[in-house]
């Protein structure tokens, strides 16, 4: 009776979490200046003043306008940021929440409860929890959209599916809204899987994925349509893709493709946390990247996010083993946070490996009888799995740190249960 009463309340049985994440943030509150956290400010500001990017040629679309749009009426009524950043608290709270929700759905209590606490206790999360930052929203986001899409296609739902599917799709949209990068995996989703129905109409299983990118589709439009008022160009998420390829196509020796801001360089600012420099760190980005950033700064906008790429595609046709060993210190940026260039080597980054290596050594082992029973794998886990496999192959092609993997995790574990649900039996017992 106790195990029925815990299992329709897992608002009970993860409420201490909540209260630890308050905790956090009011025991770090932020000032609004750090990092992103000034971009996204600016933005709601923006939204404020009625408008979201100046006009050309001054084009600024650095980032996504989902997150801007959540914090605006924050900054509207003048409130506190200890505001937004609690917002932070409530949204991961919620997103063990669905994440054990949709892990009732297709594995045991006992299973969907341990990768639930998983989730709960995956501390990298907790060092975006006090910013004003995009990964906590995102996750909750992901861990909606997980919910939906899986309720959506199980056989005992019968009723609200069309309302599971019009959420699961304006979640998707609002995802990649908020991190452009997902806009490339919904276009390519899109393609994917509307080639895949055309050989299968009478699937009702794909019929529902394709609406469920259709209205993650028509989610994006509106700002689609902005942005191609803006600058003349169709499915334009950004303009901060080309300063991300360009550090990341870097052919110079001690560079390893992460990201540096140029209008910082003058200042000597370090990158993110206050990482130890190497001596002369910033004397050899500047004798590397000089005459780039002379060239580059002629001009704005759209047309200064064109030379990046240009020059980007320059350096890899050029240096093409270069960019593929960018690619492979990428990969290990995106789990562990190295290496980083012109840094001394840091013991914290060892805190990293219990959590994300374990995740990992998992995921290669799941990965197996993934392959090998891939259309006995219910729908839905393929879809997810497709979002998240298409989110961490564009991720390593351009520059990226580890919070950027933080928020695929919900996608990761729940694929992690699934498998072991159906695959693994262990015996701890011997005859």
């Amino acid at each position: 009776m106790k195990k029925l009463f815990v299992t329709k309340n897992p608002y009970l049985i993860f409420l201490p979490f909540l209260l630890l994440y308050i905790a956090i943030i009011l025991f770090l509150p932020t000032d609004g200046k750090f990092g992103d956290e000034t971009y996204y400010l600016k933005f709601a500001h923006n939204i404020i003043n009625g408008f979201y990017s100046p006009s050309a040629p001054d084009v600024d679309l650095m980032y996504g306008p989902g997150y801007p749009i959540i914090i605006a009426p924050f900054i509207a009524l003048n409130l506190p940021l200890i505001y937004i950043t609690l917002l932070n608290a409530a949204l991961y709270y919620f997103s063990i929440i669905l994440l054990f929700k949709s892990l009732l759905l297709v594995v045991n209590f006992r299973i969907a409860v341990i990768t639930s606490l998983f989730w709960a206790l995956y501390y990298h999360s907790f060092e975006q929890l006090h910013l004003i930052y995009t990964e906590t929203i995102t996750s909750f986001l992901i861990s909606l959209i997980i919910y939906c899409t899986i309720k959506a296609f199980s056989p005992d739902n019968t009723r609200n599916t069309n309302k599971l599917i019009i959420i699961a799709g304006f979640a998707l949209g609002y995802v990649a809204l908020t991190k452009v990068i997902f806009g490339y995996v919904l276009i390519c989703m899109l393609i994917g899987s509307g080639i895949i129905y055309l050989k299968n109409r009478n699937s009702v299983n794909y019929r529902k994925g394709l609406f469920i990118l259709l209205i993650a589709i028509a989610t994006t439009l509106p700002y689609l349509i902005y942005t191609y008022h803006l600058t003349g160009r169709i499915l334009y998420w950004g303009t901060s893709g080309g300063t991300n390829l360009y550090w990341m196509s870097s052919p110079y020796p001690r560079e390893n493709g992460d990201w540096y801001n140029f209008d910082k360089l003058e200042s000597n600012y370090i990158n993110n946390y206050e990482y130890s420099s190497m001596p002369g760190r910033f004397d050899s980005i500047r004798v590397n990247h000089l005459k780039d950033r002379e060239d580059l700064y002629k001009f704005k906008g759209v047309e200064q996010d064109d030379l990046y790429r240009k020059i980007a595609i320059q350096n890899i046709k050029s240096h093409p083993l270069k960019f593929l060993q960018n690619c492979i210190s990428n990969v290990g940026r995106f789990f562990f946070n190295y290496p980083k260039s012109y840094v001394l080597q840091r013991p914290i980054n060892l805190i990293r490996l219990p959590l994300n290596g374990t995740l990992i050594l998992i995921l290669s082992f799941c990965s197996i009888p993934t392959v090998i029973s891939w259309y006995r794998i219910v729908y839905p886990i393929r879809f997810m799995i497709f979002i998240a496999l298409l989110y961490m192959g564009g991720s390593i092609l351009g520059s990226t740190e580890p919070r950027m993997f933080s928020v695929i995790v919900p996608i990761l574990l729940i694929w992690i249960a699934y498998i072991y649900q159906k695959s693994v039996k262990i015996k701890w017992k011997f005859d």
